[in-house]
């Protein structure tokens, strides 16, 4: 692109802002508007459109490690049925906890529909609190917008509420608790909410997933996270789950590839970066991206209650890492408490010690990275440090960590296991000869 190209374009993008500026609200599509401003109110429309269906009218979302809520149709209205309930969840091999969620799960399961269909969902609270729930991005009628007290009577234990609306957009959303919303999302009351165009402007992906962030504090030893926590945060998620419990992301060569992202973290911001690939921002709080606008790059940052999604061509075949660039979100259950050895010369003092401390042994003078691969005994109920097995050694990660699985003629979107590297394309020691011919030296 010229400047010249450039400054012409950019003259366009002005004068058509200057026209938007001055057409009448009414006239514009209501999904490229920021009011989201179609008919919503407290009585909202009669159903007009038939319910989309899975396949026929969308590609469905996977959600890795999760599901999606089933539905049915009764007189034209799709019916849900959440239940808010305590969970058992396993966040990786070895680290289970007592949760909140929804269905049996953590986080809750997918909610999937087409813009223009009329939902009607139930809530049941199983809880030993109030509770209700909020539809996060979502245009509904006042009265169904879920905040406890203010929108509507907290939802009390046994009972069941009942929510309906019409989708009047389409877009990334989430769902969550909003009475006791410290303490509920915290403990894990959340999920994504997909709503797909009822005419789609472009082509369908062909692998649509879902991952949704969250930040928990779960000390080590113990089996329920802290609500009340600000800062600390030792275990991080994709899904409910930490790597190696993460679930990889599986697509075909040549496949359209869209990852919607949400995150609903207590505290901290995500900048979501994937390996091997550049990827376009298509969309940003449920709200498409004109083609001119959308962002390359091969990071995007995911702040607290906001969604993204990112769209590419799977044309790199291999084993790529994705997670979150802050690098203490891809370990799990560190604390920032213990003494920093680095460097530190310990020649003679695990000998020392050990005369009063039986098996005492000092680590991290020299990195962290051997540390999970040593599998040292841990206490009951936790992963300090681990890792997983790769195909060419330990990977010393975990937390907000998972692997993007391209290859060639894929027959099933099962997991493929590990990538056959083709031969010359990985990296490898040195020889001397190389070093001699290259370097001129041996280091």
């Amino acid at each position: 692109m010229t400047r010249r190209n450039f400054f012409a374009k950019a003259g366009v993008a002005g004068f058509a802002g200057l026209l938007a500026q001055s057409t009448p609200a009414n006239e514009l599509d209501a999904h490229q508007m920021p009011t989201n401003g179609r008919d919503t109110n407290q009585t909202d429309g009669p159903q007009q459109f038939s319910p989309g269906e899975p396949g026929k009218d969308y590609t469905p979302v996977i959600t890795p490690n999760g599901t999606t809520l089933p539905s049915k149709v009764i007189d034209g209205v799709k019916i849900f049925h959440l239940i808010a309930e305590e969970v058992d969840h396993e966040f990786a091999p070895g680290l289970r906890a007592q949760c909140w969620g929804f269905n049996g799960q953590v986080h809750g399961p997918t909610i999937e529909a087409v813009e223009g269909d009329r939902l009607r969902i139930y809530v049941t609270n199983k809880l030993p609190e109030n509770t209700s729930v909020h539809w996060h991005g979502v245009v509904v009628p006042n009265g169904m917008d879920g905040v406890g007290g203010l929108n509507q009577k907290p939802i009390e234990a046994g009972k069941t509420y009942k929510y309906e609306f019409q989708l009047h957009q389409h877009g990334t959303y989430m769902y969550h608790s909003h009475t006791d919303d410290m303490t509920q999302i915290a403990l894990g009351m959340m999920g994504m909410f997909i709503i797909h165009p009822r005419n789609p402007s472009g082509p369908r992906p062909d692998r649509d997933f879902v991952l949704m962030s969250s930040e928990w504090r779960i000390d080590v030893g113990t089996s329920r996270p802290v609500p009340t926590e600000m800062t600390d945060f030792n275990v991080l998620t994709f899904n409910g789950c930490a790597f190696p419990g993460t679930a990889p992301l599986v697509a075909k060569s040549g496949d359209r590839v869209r990852i919607r992202f949400g995150n609903l973290s207590p505290m901290e911001h995500h900048p979501i970066h994937l390996h091997g690939y550049y990827w376009k921002v298509v969309e940003m709080d449920g709200l498409s991206v004109p083609e001119t606008a959308q962002q390359p790059g091969s990071t995007v940052l995911v702040a607290v209650g906001q969604t993204r999604a990112v769209e590419f061509i799977a044309d790199n075949p291999g084993d790529w890492a994705m997670h979150c660039h802050m690098t203490h979100h891809t370990m799990n259950q560190m604390g920032h408490n213990a003494a920093n050895l680095i460097g530190v010369r310990t020649s003679g003092l695990d000998k020392k010690v050990g005369k009063f401390l039986q098996g005492y042994m000092t680590m991290g003078e020299s990195g962290m990275a051997d540390m999970g691969e040593m599998g040292m005994p841990a206490p009951p109920n936790s992963i300090p440090m681990l890792g997983a097995p790769g195909k060419h050694g330990y990977i010393d990660m975990g937390g907000m960590f998972t692997i993007l699985k391209v290859r060639d003629n894929l027959t099933t979107y099962d997991d493929p296991g590990w990538y056959e590297n083709p031969p010359g394309t990985v990296a490898s020691l040195a020889n001397n000869e190389e070093l001699r011919r290259d370097l001129d030296a041996l280091p």
